[in-house]
């Protein structure tokens, strides 16, 4: 089993707050995850073993749901994270040369995130933008009909906002 996030101590300190979750949200799979996911900025697996003892949710659905949507995450991801779609319009039309040219920019791979947790670079399966592709996501802003200079100008804009500077 992979090393847990979060200590036995820390875990016992957040006791109280697992139990105001489960107060106002009762046994609402979704919504917990979500007050974790806001918490922590990922899934402490710890913190999921936890929510199951004071639950009564079995882990491995606890886990299951977790793993499942793409607003939850298991690794701590960026402030930004950018989703390149690879469906099939996107990928006929260089969604991996953009996927490539923003990691390279970026300087990790695809399920990476940067150093300084500013950026976290994922594919995914379909944005639901098909007639727009290549399309991506950068924060909650969509970017589409991309080139490969295109997507790494998007990403630049966004560093440099969120910086109030110049971009890396």
């Amino acid at each position: 089993m992979p090393a847990l996030s979060h200590d036995v101590t820390e875990t016992a300190a957040h006791a109280a707050w697992l139990d105001e979750i489960l107060a106002c949200h009762g046994e609402d799979l979704v919504a917990l995850l979500q007050e974790i996911q806001k918490k922590f900025g990922q899934m402490p697996k710890d913190v999921l073993t936890a929510l199951a003892a004071r639950s009564g949710i079995p882990l491995a659905r606890i886990f299951g749901v977790a793993t499942f949507y793409g607003s939850f995450s298991l690794k701590r991801r960026g402030r930004v994270v950018i989703r390149v779609c690879k469906g099939t319009a996107c990928h006929v039309r260089g969604a991996a040369r953009i996927t490539e040219a923003i990691g390279k920019r970026l300087d990790i791979p695809p399920g990476g995130t940067t150093s300084d947790l500013a950026f976290t670079l994922e594919t995914v399966a379909c944005l639901g933008c098909c007639s727009l592709a290549p399309v991506m996501t950068v924060g909650s802003d969509t970017h589409a009909r991309l080139d490969r200079q295109r997507a790494v100008a998007a990403v630049d804009e966004c560093a440099g906002d969120a910086a109030g500077r110049a971009p890396p």
